[in-house]
């Protein structure tokens, strides 16, 4: 969603990472897993649950890894090369089920409700393929999916094309493939199509009808017979779904025409509904059902409650306007807009319990086809389920006081949330965010300024592209208490950044008590690895007093930290007043800490261990002067542990010694363990 040449040309990969998918899509499938474990393993981001205890969003599922399992397939993985199945599952595992294998969890609870997160091939032109899946219950009952690959397998440069056999959409940008700029190629280069396949899973959920016991099996099948060559499992969450919301004092939209077979468009019944509801002060309730939305419905001042998100379905057609909308858009779909801020936004709004599902199968930046939009103030989202759109929820301010919580946003093309331009005083709490194309949860001060927003308690899962958070200016922003897994490329877990257009960071940055695992990609254009927590100053300084307190990071595919200025603008901005307190560090593919920038951070009770390469990797602006790098490091006390090359923090890396491996080799770290 923000649209610069600096964050198109990010992304990139190597050749090697694309014919690891183009050759047959073997991705390293390995030999059948072994019988699962006893008792069943529970996982939060393929992590011992102990090592997330209070971190992350509370949710009313439990997730179980298809790698531990018991299964007739092969396991996928690890592998965290972009561009491959394996990086994009959960933990960079999964298990490949060819035709005629299963794999088969047994569950931890009673359960009445599956999702299963998954991918099956594209079709060989693009545009998806449809595929059974059995799903067997206990070994007694049989229920069936029908999969779909029609909302994943993107490829080629940003914004992506669903036709695998494009050319590049960008000619002139620079290519790591081939190390060239095609413009000025000749003959033009040789990229291997299909080119950059990406976002390759789907989710889907499934109402069983009847509550399984605890030790109960779920067998999951790919049919003999199937259209899919092959099926990936990636991961099973199960949950035991409760009986469905009633309100009988509220405007019913069924009497109000909606149709809750889906067959028929119910928006006018929904406008027709919130008009009454408004009139004589009631709520809207939206009984269990599918109801057919094919365009924004708007909403101020009123409640919208569904009987919750497994019963209440909002599902649209993504339609193509006539002619382009005065903001750009050139289709709308199913979605729950407050009125623009231009003319004054909305207020006093409230949805909760209900899915949103879209049809969204491509990223067109100016296309308002979010699941909700537009500004609402004093407003509450509330246990929503939205799927298949672009961006699950996208706020463009001025608004203040909107909470977002206890939501699961999946397998969206862009954003998974993002506060734009002059969000004050808002919050998304207790939020599950999966396979965003974007940045997961995002605030952005782009031409106003953000202030006193907060993201605490969520967690963000598998981001195919940006960062799992990401804060683009703002005043008094805190960052607490989340879980945030597995970014595949051109980002970190968490990335306070001054681009796009960002007002500056000013007041107090928080990032307290978040966890991180299996985080930090590889950026091409730079031919570095990334930091879990990664701070940029490619437009402004980075100058606010931020605090970065209680975290941990797990399992660091490059380094745990990096503070960098793109090199055009080396001389130009820094960052300065960064505070590391009671931070844990468990494992690290390269450093601690990588500094490519001029400024300055301190550190206190920063305890690492399993550290790759030497623990702080100064190269500050590149200029190597006789007084040592233009980044500065003061310990103020108990910083310890390390790796092979001794402490992490030595003394003769202080203050700004210059300790700089470009790019230095990677020693993958084992498996994050309790401190």
């Amino acid at each position: 969603m923000k649209r610069t040449t600096s964050a198109i040309a990010a992304i990139t990969a190597t050749a090697t990472a694309t014919a690891a998918v183009v050759v047959g899509l073997g991705l390293g499938f390995a030999t059948p897993a072994a019988a699962a474990a006893s008792p069943p393993l529970v996982t939060r981001a393929a992590l011992d649950a102990a090592l997330v205890a209070g971190r992350g969003a509370d949710v009313p599922f439990l997730e179980q890894e298809a790698e531990s399992a018991r299964t007739t397939g092969s396991v996928i993985g690890p592998d965290r090369t972009a561009y491959t199945l394996a990086a994009e599952a959960s933990g960079r595992t999964a298990v490949r089920l060819l035709p005629g294998q299963y794999v088969e969890f047994t569950l931890p609870k009673p359960a009445n409700a599956l999702t299963v997160r998954y991918s099956i091939p594209d079709a060989p032109d693009g545009g998806g393929i449809t595929a059974p899946l059995d799903v067997t219950l206990d070994g007694r009952s049989h229920r069936s999916m029908t999969l779909t690959s029609q909302y994943s397998w993107l490829y080629n440069q940003y914004p992506f094309s669903n036709d695998p056999g494009a050319d590049l959409l960008h000619p002139d940008w620079w290519i790591t493939e081939c190390q060239c700029v095609p413009s000025a190629t000749t003959p033009s280069p040789a990229i291997t199509k299909p080119f950059r396949p990406s976002h390759f899973y789907d989710e889907q959920r499934l109402l069983l009808g009847r509550t399984l016991r605890a030790g109960d099996t779920v067998r999951l099948t790919a049919p003999k017979g199937t259209r899919a060559a092959w099926t990936v499992i990636d991961l099973l969450d199960s949950e035991l779904v409760g009986r469905p919301h009633v309100n009988l004092r509220a405007a019913n939209v069924l009497l109000f025409g909606a149709d809750p077979t889906g067959r028929r468009d119910a928006a006018p019944a929904f406008d027709r509904a919130i008009a009454f509801a408004r009139a004589h002060h009631l709520p809207v309730y939206v009984p269990p059902g599918v109801f057919q939305v094919n365009r924004h419905v708007v909403v101020d001042d009123v409640s919208i409650e569904g009987a919750g998100s497994w019963y209440t379905v909002v599902r649209g057609h993504q339609v193509t306007l006539a002619a382009p909308a005065p903001d750009g858009s050139v289709h709308t779909g199913v979605g729950f807009y407050g009125k623009d801020a231009s003319v004054g936004g909305s207020t006093n709004v409230h949805l909760s319990g209900f899915a949103i599902e879209g049809d969204v199968r491509e990223r067109i930046d100016t296309d308002q086809v979010n699941g909700v939009g537009g500004a609402m103030s004093a407003s509450t989202i509330d246990g929503l389920y939205v799927h298949h759109t672009k961006v699950g929820l996208w706020f463009d301010g001025p608004m203040h006081g909107l909470t977002v919580r206890d939501s699961v946003i999946a397998d969206q093309v862009a954003d998974g949330v993002n506060f734009h331009t002059g969000v004050t005083d808002s919050a998304v709490r207790n939020t599950f965010v999966r396979n965003t194309g974007d940045d997961g949860l995002a605030m952005w001060a782009e031409t106003t300024q953000n202030a006193r927003n907060t993201f605490d308690h969520n967690t963000v899962q598998s981001p195919v592209l940006a960062n799992g958070i990401a804060i683009y200016g703002g005043t008094d922003t805190t960052v607490s208490n989340n879980l945030v897994a597995d970014p595949v490329r051109e980002g970190s877990a968490l990335q306070v950044g001054s681009r796009f257009g960002a007002q500056p960071f000013t007041g107090h940055l928080w990032i307290t008590d978040n966890t991180t695992v299996r985080a930090g990609t590889y950026e091409l254009n730079w031919n570095i690895g990334l930091g879990a927590l990664w701070f940029y100053a490619l437009e402004r300084d980075i100058d606010a007093d931020v605090q970065v307190v209680g975290d941990a990071f797990l399992d660091n595919t490059y380094n745990a930290v990096m503070l960098v200025s793109d090199w055009p603008v080396k001389d130009l901005y820094s960052i300065t007043n960064v505070h590391l307190k009671d931070v844990r560090v468990d494992g690290t593919g390269t450093s601690v800490v990588s500094a490519r920038a001029m400024g300055s951070a301190t550190f206190e009770n920063v305890d690492a261990r399993n550290v790759g390469a030497v623990g702080v990797n100064n190269c500050g602006s590149f200029h190597f002067t006789a007084a040592g790098s233009e980044f500065a490091l003061t310990d103020l006390g108990g910083n310890d542990g390390g790796g092979t090359t001794g402490p992490w923090l030595a003394p003769w890396e202080l203050p700004n010694t210059i300790t700089c491996a470009d790019r230095p080799g990677v020693v993958p770290p084992p498996a994050p363990s309790r401190w």
